[in-house]
């Protein structure tokens, strides 16, 4: 049984390069939150913060800015897994690891940002280090993984301290050069409402969609999980994105899929404690 635990669990840290990247912290520095925070709470666990995942991406993509900084600046096609992975790094560094990697971790996006500007399709100039451009990257995520965290790990989760999770976000998106965002649930639900006009969807978010939803596991024995978390992924985005997306599950498969991905992080939280 431990040879199996150790098994998924490698699978598991390798799909996501959590052996690539160091969260130590030196005595006394308990990193950007600290053991207690929201932020570890939330970002704790693999299943809602992959299945979370999927749904930020998708949603950031109705963006014509975040579709246009991932079109033009990434493989599409080739390299969604890369960005996921990458994604989870950045969170697992700012979230666990020291200040010092925390911060250098954070310059090291901002950088990337730099170099990341283009113009929309109908002319307009965009650039990833837009504080608008992040503040919708930044709530997108934020909301996710919440939400996420809710459905498939505690939704018991207290409002305040669901209020006090954007309240600890709002600190890396300031670092990262967004310092007016939501601080609070309420607060990211209305933005995310009065954001909705400014969004579309056209044949570049098709070709994103498709990239994000046709990934498959790096690890034969994943492959049912990873197809549950995209499922699951799906099924979290709010109403509107998914028909945006024309994308939906069948009412009567919903049940199938939550339950799926509620014995998949089961799974996953019993290999990765050992």
């Amino acid at each position: 049984m431990s040879d199996l635990r150790g098994a998924i669990a490698g699978q598991v840290r390798g799909w996501v390069g959590s052996g690539e990247i160091d969260l130590t912290r030196p005595p006394g520095d308990d990193g950007l939150f600290g053991p207690g925070s929201a932020a570890w709470e939330v970002h704790g666990d693999f299943t809602a913060m992959m299945i979370g995942g999927i749904s930020a991406l998708l949603l950031q993509m109705l963006h014509p800015g975040a579709l246009a900084g991932v079109w033009d600046h990434s493989d599409v096609s080739g390299d969604m897994s890369g960005r996921l992975k990458r994604t989870a790094q950045f969170l697992s560094v700012t979230t666990f690891g020291s200040t010092a990697a925390a911060e250098s971790m954070i310059a090291r996006v901002r950088a990337v940002h730099d170099r990341v500007t283009g113009m929309l399709p109908d002319g307009t100039p965009y650039s990833a280090s837009d504080p608008d451009l992040l503040e919708w990257v930044h709530v997108a995520e934020a909301d996710s993984f919440l939400r996420a965290h809710l459905r498939y790990k505690d939704a018991l989760m207290p409002r305040a301290r669901q209020d006090h999770y954007f309240e600890e976000m709002a600190l890396v998106a300031a670092k990262l050069g967004a310092p007016d965002v939501p601080r609070s649930r309420h607060a990211a639900e209305r933005y995310l409402a009065a954001m909705r006009p400014a969004l579309r969807f056209d044949a570049r978010t098709k070709a994103v969609q498709e990239a994000v939803l046709r990934q498959r596991a790096p690890y034969a024995a994943l492959a049912p999980a990873t197809t549950l978390m995209l499922q699951a992924g799906v099924d979290m985005l709010p109403a509107w994105a998914r028909a945006m997306h024309r994308l939906d599950v069948p009412l009567p498969g919903r049940p199938v899929v939550r339950l799926g991905a509620l014995g998949v992080g089961r799974v996953l939280r019993w290999a990765l404690s050992g």
